[in-house]
């Protein structure tokens, strides 16, 4: 721990900057202090502050600003959160509680809301479960010789699929093809749903296999899209207003539209002892990304089903505002993928 006096001014120095992006002076230093003190002890405790490597002097010239070091002494010790209003999260659980049956789409409208209160890029991973199964299969008619096919899976994954039909789906088409579904379909898993199961399904299906066919093909793209890992970005672009991530930004915009690197940082993630990080500086693993703050959380929920939700901006955030609103969401969606999978 650093002393009383160079605790305030470092926390003054860092205050400044984020606000301001730009170093402050010892004599306006003098001034914002509650206590009297002289420049030249000042400029003495920023010497010290920069060799214990919280401050850093970028040029000659110039004025000191916080080093990456700061940052991470600056929200586990000075940075005071400014509360939540009832406002925000009456609107937020309001946003939440929409699709709050579906977790896919829940965490989708997740990262959408970490993307508005945070002003930086936000990511949401669902990742692949190997023993996810079809817990069941519906085909509704929807007019015009076409059907929606929907897929429940035992994750709680839900998709579905709109698709032409040969033939009218009267009562003996319908009873068919439940009948196919709860031999060949139910509790399958997702990766073993193929044209070669279909082609099992014959035995069954008769001469209706025909008409079958462009439900179970549908039914075979959809089990492959739920088998997948997904991952969602949202508020890219708010990146182009930190200006202070310079020549980084190019590199880090690449990294979210070529979405390897971030995938696998949520798998790592999803798998370790963490629940939730703050990732600021060189604590991100992936070099891109060493100049972000980065928050990551991760969810277990229905068994073996796993995803992380994210948010990626410069190291100058407003911390005190932002990571409360960061942790309601967070939060919320926690409570209520606990709800779904009790």
């Amino acid at each position: 721990m650093i002393s009383e006096r160079r605790h305030a001014i470092l926390g003054l120095i860092i205050e400044h900057y984020l606000r301001t992006g730009e170093p402050i002076g010892s004599k306006t230093l003098c001034q914002l202090l509650p206590y009297s003190i002289s420049s030249a002890t000042i400029r003495n405790e920023m010497a010290y502050l920069t060799q214990l490597g919280f401050l850093e002097q970028r040029h000659t010239s110039g004025g000191r600003v916080p080093s990456k070091a700061s940052y991470r002494y600056y929200v586990d010790n000075i940075m005071h959160e400014k509360p939540i209003s009832k406002y925000e999260t009456d609107k937020i659980n309001e946003a939440l509680s929409v699709n709050s049956g579906d977790p896919e789409r829940l965490l989708a409208d997740a990262c959408k809301l970490l993307e508005e209160y945070s002003h930086c890029a936000a990511f949401c991973a669902t990742l692949e479960d190997p023993y996810d199964c079809i817990q069941g299969v519906d085909l509704i008619p929807a007019g015009n010789q076409k059907a929606m096919l929907v897929m429940l899976t035992v994750g709680s994954k839900i998709k579905s699929s709109l698709i032409n039909m040969p033939c009218a789906l009267d009562e003996d088409f319908r009873k068919k093809f439940y009948e196919v579904s709860a031999k060949f379909l139910t509790g399958t898993p997702l990766t073993n749903v193929n044209l070669a199961l279909i082609q099992s399904a014959v035995g069954v299906a008769g001469e209706r296999i025909f008409d079958m066919l462009p439900a179970l093909s549908s039914l075979c793209a959809l089990c492959n899209e739920a088998s997948h890992s997904k991952l969602t970005l949202e508020g890219e672009t708010n990146l182009l207003s930190h200006s202070e991530l310079g020549s980084d930004l190019y590199k880090i915009l690449g990294l979210l539209t070529e979405k390897k690197q971030l995938m696998e940082l949520s798998k790592s993630f999803a798998n370790s002892n963490s629940k939730q990080l703050l990732l600021i500086g060189d604590e991100n693993p992936i070099y891109e990304m060493k100049n972000t703050s980065t928050v990551i959380a991760k969810y277990n929920y229905e068994g073996g089903q796993k995803a992380v939700l994210g948010v990626i901006g410069s190291m100058r955030i407003d911390y005190e505002s932002i990571l409360p609103r960061i942790n309601y969401i967070i939060n919320t969606v926690d409570t209520l993928l606990s709800k779904k999978g009790a």
